[in-house]
């Protein structure tokens, strides 16, 4: 535990700081100290100045005599003051100093230097700063203060700079021993996390503490990218089991057809015919992967590159008219309410994909029920900030529950189960709304059902009148079919 624990970003930054923090503790100690050092000699030196003054008068006064009593007189009452008058041949004459370093009284001025007083002895020296002056007719006079307050304060900081740097140091490793270890155990939960993620756990989750942390921030976000690693992993196990479901219908289908022409055919009309049959089969199956491979384009934005400037009023009016010769072969009445001038940003043979997706979903789903209105409405229109698309029908609808559930890949609803498709026109139209920074809605229309796509408005600029290069959705089949109709289909793509 100890290793893992000095091993930690956590241990190591609190150490730092706590090294930095008595470093920055010492140099601050020494400096208060050095202050109240020269504070306290400025203050000696303003008492020994005092001393000096007053000394000088009773010279002048009364002469060497006179200061000479008044030595005696100051030498005997208590304190930290010296004084020492001596003969020319340096004879003590008056004061409290016993002995001096040899040759003090020979160097006039002020120096610091180690003593013993008349009441001590010799081997106990002290210290003191003082002031020599030679008098009239070689006497010497020394005026001086011991310095044993300053060495007392000296200990006192020196002793309060070792206890508060220990107790520094003790509860700078306390704190970095409990910020690691708190630190270290929710990443040792994060491991864990992970490792029972790895072992086939994909709904355990890292764990939030609430604190809104930087560990909490990355919690929630590898939360969000666990959930949606999960729906990636759920969709493509849902895709795989559909398409072993929905596609082994056709494929058995053109197994039996080849095998049975082999088996039954007679001549080479029959071949062909059966020939026909399987490559139309095959086309199915060719559009359905193509269909599959677009909608994993689209949902990593690598056609993001061919995108223009569009005209969308002129897209949807186009593409209403090509659809209305269907809708007419289907009983129904394709009723258009285009906005000029509607501007969008984006890929121009993907969003007439989706727009054909949609109106062949509505002519194959939208037939109403006995009395109701035979009626596909495609509106476009301009609103704050963006541009709504609809494709709106009088059909059964689609409920409420399963609007969202629809747009998944290979999902049919039971009622629509006998017509023609793979579940996949919704899914790739979603697709492309999403590509263009867009919405897809399913909404009631009372009766029937309404898509609404919701894109933001394009820049002003020229308007792209010609197709945009992007990837070909199918590039097996020349004239891909559609599901629905059998007939070709108007923007060469596969309505599914």
């Amino acid at each position: 535990m100890l290793p893992n624990l000095f091993r930690t970003t956590a241990f190591k930054l609190t150490a730092v700081y706590l090294v930095v923090f008595a470093l920055f503790a010492g140099v601050l100690l020494g400096y208060v100290a050095w202050n109240a050092r020269r504070l306290l000699d400025d203050q000696i030196r303003s008492t020994i100045d005092a001393e000096i003054q007053g000394l000088a008068e009773q010279q002048r006064l009364g002469g060497i005599r006179r200061l000479v009593n008044v030595i005696e007189r100051r030498s005997g009452a208590p304190g930290a003051s010296l004084y020492l008058v001596t003969t020319p041949v340096g004879e003590r004459i008056a004061g409290n100093v016993e002995a001096l370093p040899p040759g003090t009284l020979d160097r006039p001025g002020e120096a610091e230097i180690e003593y013993a007083r008349s009441s001590e002895t010799v081997d106990r020296p002290s210290r003191a700063i003082v002031r020599i002056f030679m008098l009239p007719n070689g006497f010497r006079l020394l005026v001086g203060r011991d310095v044993e307050e300053r060495e007392r304060l000296g200990i006192v900081i020196r002793r309060a700079a070792g206890w508060s740097l220990l107790l520094v140091f003790v509860l700078g490793c306390f704190a970095s021993w409990f910020v690691a270890r708190r630190v270290l155990k929710r990443i040792d939960d994060m491991t864990g996390t992970a490792q029972s993620i790895m072992d086939g756990d994909l709904k355990g989750r890292l764990a939030i503490s609430g604190t809104g942390d930087e560990l909490d921030r990355l919690a929630l976000n590898l939360n969000a990218m666990l959930d949606r690693i999960g729906e990636l992993m759920a969709g493509m196990q849902q895709v795989s089991d559909n398409i072993a479901h929905d596609l082994k219908t056709p494929l058995t289908r053109l197994r039996n057809r080849a095998e049975e022409a082999l088996r039954t055919a007679t001549s080479p009309d029959e071949l062909r015919t059966a020939l026909d049959g399987s490559i139309d089969e095959a086309d199915n199956l060719i559009r359905v992967f193509n269909a599959l491979l677009m909608i994993a384009r689209l949902e990593t934005g690598r056609i993001q590159d061919s995108m223009d400037v569009l005209d969308l009023s002129e897209i949807v009016s186009g593409m209403a008219e090509l659809y209305e010769p269907l809708a007419e072969e289907a009983g129904l009445s394709l009723v258009t309410d285009v906005a000029p001038g509607l501007r969008v940003s984006g890929n121009r043979e993907l969003i007439g994909q989706a727009l054909a997706n949609l109106i062949d979903n509505a002519l194959k789903y939208g037939q109403p029920a006995e009395g109701g209105q035979a009626l596909v409405t495609v509106a476009a229109r301009q609103t704050d900030g963006e541009i709504l698309l609809s494709v709106a029908d009088h059909g059964p609808g689609i409920p409420e529950g399963d609007r969202g559930r629809v747009l998944d890949r290979f999902v049919r609803l039971d009622a629509s189960r006998s017509k023609p498709g793979f579940g996949l026109g919704l899914s790739l139209a979603a697709g492309v709304v999403r590509l263009h920074g867009g919405q897809l809605r399913l909404e009631d229309n009372a009766p029937g059902l309404r898509v609404v796509i919701a894109l933001p408005i394009g820049e002003a600029g020229a308007i792209g009148s010609g197709p945009v290069e992007a990837e070909p959705v199918d590039t097996a089949s020349p004239a891909p079919l559609s599901a629905s109709t059998g007939s070709a289909n108007p923007v060469g793509l596969p309505s599914l």
